[in-house]
């Protein structure tokens, strides 16, 4: 998961630091307009007493050049998904990264969610062979240093509350868990725990989703000038002006239950690993599902006719974590002038971006009930924003050398 940029922001005053209570996300009003993420007033500080997880595929590019994109996004969704099975959706802020996640749990939960995750890295190294990067870092120690990290929320769809960060403190404790000289610090040694299945829920079952204008581009952004605020709201502004409505990465008319076996791999070699007919059994469901969803067929647990929508409604295509983070479907030309846009941005040291263009949008789903609570983590298949960071690293370090 490409970090953000690290800046030193303000720390509240220490009265703030503690009226918090511990349940206070699992109550906090959601926003409903994606553009208040540029607005400092919706965001909450998170408790000093929280830990902020983070998780990070070891050698994703690598794995993703190797053609193996679908399993490194599957286990970075698994993080997400370890977590709020054994610890609960409610009061569990979390971010998806493409090659890992950020989580924030309060101190009740911490150890229950470090021993899911810790079951996590072991399976994802047993069964394939991706080895997963785990590390603890407390808000406390975060704002001892001199970051700010509070949240917010937005209501995507009446099944997916989304989780908003702001601050340079995610940035900082991610690459305090990737820098080899502080890694070992903040490593997690937790015993594995969890329940039985720890990934209940979490599918790998849709095809790849063409783009209908041509391209998938998974885009990073991150503001660095004197002005933030204003950066993002102009940011966002020109992604409207330039991509208009139409830009939603999940086309409706693409969507498509897998035909291909070997999209069932992430789902089966975690979830079943040692279950040899798994992988047969999951695709016949498939082939059953796409008939399902061509007639538009009503079964005791899914209306297929409306579920597609219901599915679009609850991706979380963009987000902000301290960086704006978007996947979006677009034609060649609207890519190119929004590229022109940000260069002009960076060349005058307002903000670092990072794009990687792609034919189609890869999807890992955690639905809790079908036609209920879910989400669906979307990116752009073959690299995605892993691959994006790496322009956004040169820009971002070219700023503040």
């Amino acid at each position: 998961m490409p970090a953000g940029p690290v800046r030193r922001g303000v720390r509240p005053p220490p009265g703030l630091r503690c009226r918090v209570p511990a349940d206070f996300y699992a109550h906090l009003p959601a926003r409903t307009q994606f553009a208040d993420l540029a607005d400092p007033a919706v965001y909450v500080p998170l408790p000093d007493e929280w830990t902020i997880l983070i998780t990070d595929v070891e050698g994703s590019t690598e794995a993703i050049h190797a053609g193996r994109y679908r399993e490194v996004n599957y286990v970075g969704a698994a993080g997400i998904a370890a977590v709020v099975n054994t610890a609960g959706w409610e009061g569990v802020p979390f971010v998806f990264g493409g090659d890992g996640a950020t989580l924030a749990v309060p101190p009740a939960l911490r150890e229950v969610a470090l021993g899911a995750l810790a079951t996590l890295q072991a399976h994802a190294e047993e069964r394939l062979g991706l080895p997963l990067r785990v590390g603890a870092i407390p808000v406390r120690e975060i704002r001892d240093e001199g970051h700010e990290v509070a949240v917010a929320k937005l209501r995507v769809s009446e099944h997916y509350e989304q989780a908003l960060f702001r601050g340079s403190g995610l940035a900082w404790a991610e690459a305090r868990v990737k820098n080899p000289a502080t890694a070992s610090r903040y490593a997690s040694r937790a015993m594995p725990g969890g329940g039985e299945d720890p990934y209940a829920g979490l599918e790998c079952r849709w095809a790849d989703i063409p783009s209908p204008h041509g391209e998938t581009v998974s885009l990073l952004v991150a503001a660095v000038g004197a002005d933030p605020v204003a950066v993002y709201r102009e940011v966002l502004a020109e992604v409207e002006r330039v991509y208009g409505e139409e830009s939603h990465p999940v086309a409706l008319a693409h969507l498509r239950l897998s035909s291909d076996p070997s999209h069932l791999i992430p789902e089966t070699g975690l979830r079943h690993a040692g279950r040899r007919l798994a992988r047969a059994g999951l695709w016949a469901r498939n082939q059953v599902g796409r008939v399902l969803l061509r007639r538009q067929s009503v079964t005791s647990e899914t209306d297929w006719g409306a579920y597609p929508r219901l599915l679009r409604a609850s991706t979380d295509y963009r987000k902000f974590d301290g960086v704006l983070r978007m996947v979006l479907a677009g034609t060649p030309e609207q890519r190119r002038q929004l590229a022109a846009f940000l260069d002009e941005r960076y060349a005058r040291g307002d903000l670092a971006w990072g794009l990687h263009v792609s034919d189609r949008a890869v999807m890992t789903c955690l639905v809790v009930h079908r036609m209920g609570r879910q989400v669906h983590f979307v990116d752009g298949a073959e690299g995605g924003y892993t691959a994006a960071a790496e322009g956004f690293k040169q820009r971002f370090k070219s700023l503040v050398a």
